[in-house]
């Protein structure tokens, strides 16, 4: 077996979720705040539009980079929000954003090659560096510092091996956004940066940025599951410089052939929505937010830094355990609630705990209070 495998973690917040899953095959209620997925359905338009390509029988391979059509509404997306001028010839559809990773590091990687990425941060970004044979380098963000990255720690771990510099805003897992003097700084490294913005849509204070407004020696991540609630219907896209489209190209004709078709239909329609769903969807999630950051602070978690965006509060354990892996499966187990331990994104996370709020408003009430007596019979 290829022995990079053996060098990979495995995705804590799945093993957490699949524990939960036999739970409930055994008849236990379970309340999910593990995983980082809505609960809201797609909008109608989509749910519309997939209905109509399978009509039309649109079910065939697309372009290897994409639905023109639905790459030009990517671009102007863009444009609209961020004032960028991409061409929809420097954007790869693919099946969710996960390729879309895996493509960039393959292209940027050669044996040996390190990545420069946040500890805390996405577990799975370490490892689509070990599966192109590249080597992780990590910063430390910490909670005075508000989770953010100093440009200085970043510069000092820049070698003559560097092949990219991972950012994520917002982040998975604080909710963190960058802010703009970060951008501008880290831009004028000279390395390649990899931003993901798979949460762009879902911000509650402040403005996400994307790193194109900065610089275009970038390769920008993002996809509809988030924004749009399209988890399932696995679609996302990288937007790359011009030069590099060729290989790239070359790359999704082998390995992905190309991103579902009749997704794609549903990529179009979702960007082209002019109803307040997506709004809707924003502050319902924000509400969400708000109630649990203080239910989580009365219970006495210590919340270093206020969530800006995404769907996730990380929150500070260390009063109630100093082994968070085992603090999460044991509320899994007798309090029947999912959460995500720290230690999934990195060393840095050890003591801390991710609380989801992709789930209703009334099961995150219920899972709270489960969670409240846990701790008052843990005392």
């Amino acid at each position: 077996m290829n022995e990079l495998v053996n060098k990979m973690t495995s995705f804590i917040v799945m093993d957490v979720l699949e524990r939960a899953i036999e739970l409930q095959n055994n008849g236990i209620n379970i309340i999910h705040m593990e995983v980082g997925e809505p609960d809201f359905d797609v909008p109608s338009c989509v749910a519309d539009a997939v209905a109509q390509a399978y009509k039309e029988h649109r079910t065939h391979y697309s372009h290897s980079l994409g639905d023109i059509e639905l790459r030009r509404e990517i671009a102007g997306l863009y444009k609209a929000e961020y004032g960028v001028t991409v061409s929809p010839e420097q954007i790869i559809v693919t099946a969710g954003s996960s390729p879309a990773i895996m493509l960039a590091m393959i292209l940027l990687c050669n044996n040996g090659s390190e990545v420069i990425l946040s500890n805390p941060g996405y577990a799975c970004y370490a490892n689509f560096v070990l599966a192109a044979h590249g080597n992780p380098v990590y910063v430390p963000l910490t909670a005075d510092n508000g989770f953010q990255y100093k440009v200085n720690d970043i510069k000092d771990k820049i070698t003559n091996k560097t092949a990219a510099i991972f950012i994520n805003s917002p982040m998975n897992p604080t909710g963190t956004l960058l802010n703009p003097d970060f951008y501008s700084e880290v831009a004028k490294l000279g390395v390649p940066i990899v931003s993901d913005e798979i949460y762009h849509g879902l911000v509650y204070e402040g403005k996400a940025h994307s790193i194109l407004e900065y610089t275009d020696n970038a390769f920008v991540l993002n996809g509809f599951s988030k924004r749009f609630a399209m988890t399932g219907l696995r679609l996302g896209y990288m937007i790359a410089p011009m030069e590099y489209m060729q290989s790239i190209q070359k790359l999704g004709q082998n390995l992905l052939i190309c991103a579902p078709s009749t997704a794609q239909r549903a990529g179009i329609a979702a960007l082209r929505d002019k109803s307040d769903y997506q709004e809707n969807m924003r502050k319902t999630y924000n509400e969400r937010r708000t109630y649990m950051l203080e239910r989580l602070r009365k219970m006495g978690f210590v919340i270093p830094t206020d969530p800006q965006g995404a769907f996730y509060i990380f929150a500070d354990a260390r009063k109630f355990t100093n082994d968070c892996y085992k603090f999460a499966f044991d509320i899994l187990e007798n309090a029947h609630v999912g959460i995500t331990p720290g230690i999934d994104f990195g060393t840095g996370g050890e003591g801390f705990v991710r609380f989801s709020y992709a789930n209703s408003i009334e099961n995150i009430k219920i899972g709270l209070d489960r969670i409240e007596q846990y701790l008052a019979r843990s005392k």
